[in-house]
């Protein structure tokens, strides 16, 4: 006997949403350290609030420490919180991938585009 698979679109639409936040949180976390310098709790809480989805506290702190590796971003002691801001080489970044942010839109709308 076969099971009839009930698919929700908003369940769907969430998945995809965690999906690709996870995917990009890297370039998420620089679109925001250019509004502002922020701790991992802030990014994690901006996060939230632009799209509804919390992320672990696991992949923001690995993603802010691997940025920071890279000398995308400088981290500072201020009290007990550690605040990450850009450096001129994570600026430059992210100005280029927000120039180029029209293109993987489409190419996110290409994957998902019926043939």
């Amino acid at each position: 006997m076969m099971e009839t698979i009930h698919l929700d679109r908003g369940s769907l639409i969430r998945q995809l949403r965690k999906r690709t936040i996870r995917n990009f949180i890297d370039l998420l976390i620089l679109f925001n350290l250019r509004r502002r310098p922020m701790s991992g709790y802030d990014v994690m809480m901006q996060i939230f609030e632009d799209f509804g989805f919390l992320p672990s506290s696991g992949s923001v702190y690995s993603t802010l420490y691997s940025l920071e590796r890279e000398g995308l971003i400088k981290g500072c002691w201020d009290g007990k919180r550690r605040i990450y801001a850009l450096t001129l080489k994570g600026k430059e970044v992210a100005r280029i991938f927000l120039t180029l942010s029209g293109s993987v839109e489409n190419l996110i709308l290409s994957i998902f585009r019926e043939s």
